[in-house]
């Protein structure tokens, strides 16, 4: 089962994923960010401290957004992510493309260091 909460800090808005994303609800986390993207939103950051698992569907749906991002100068962070699930992008290389910190406060950071 998968909650998406958003919330707005400042000028970023923070999508916090609570339980797991799999193949089964990954189109919510991809609903979820494609609203984001057509309301203009300029930093988007992803609370990963209540996130249980992700699937190889859920690692696409970030995937799938990175040259969209780069294209309309869209920030994108996730931060709070357990061992366990930040071990997974790492495996996968994704820590490479993928702008991940510890902290809310590193993430801000990133945001407006641009």
């Amino acid at each position: 089962m998968l909650r998406i909460e958003k919330t707005i800090v400042q000028k970023s808005v923070i999508l916090q994923l609570i339980g797991e994303v799999d193949a089964s609800n990954s189109v919510e986390l991809d609903d979820a960010i494609q609203t984001l993207v057509q309301e203009d939103a300029k930093s988007i950051l992803v609370d990963g401290t209540g996130l249980e698992y992700i699937s190889s569907a859920g690692l696409g749906v970030f995937m799938s957004y990175l040259e969209e991002f780069e294209e309309k100068e869209i920030v994108l962070v996730i931060f709070g992510l357990s061992d366990k699930v930040q071990q997974v992008f790492h495996i996968l290389g994704l820590d490479q493309l993928i702008n991940i910190k510890e902290t809310k406060e590193e993430a801000l950071e990133v945001v407006y260091a641009k």
